[in-house]
């Protein structure tokens, strides 16, 4: 289970979440609203090690593979 950073597009709330998936849906610990993902934070192999070519977007990104 990731560890993922989110934002809220309505009271700009920056947090992180344990989620079973990546694309799991998030509310926003402040005022309940729908999160998004924030693709800006550094990612991690399960080493504890930085991937290099990994872009944070899960979907698009075969940096992990």
């Amino acid at each position: 289970m990731p560890i993922l950073q989110y934002i809220c597009p309505i009271c700009g709330k920056k947090f992180d979440e344990l989620v079973k998936k990546f694309d799991d849906a998030v509310a926003c610990p402040e005022c309940g609203n729908n999160a998004e993902r924030l693709y800006c934070g550094e990612m991690f192999s399960s080493t504890g090690k930085q991937h290099k070519k990994c872009s944070g977007n899960c979907k698009t990104c075969g940096g992990c593979r």
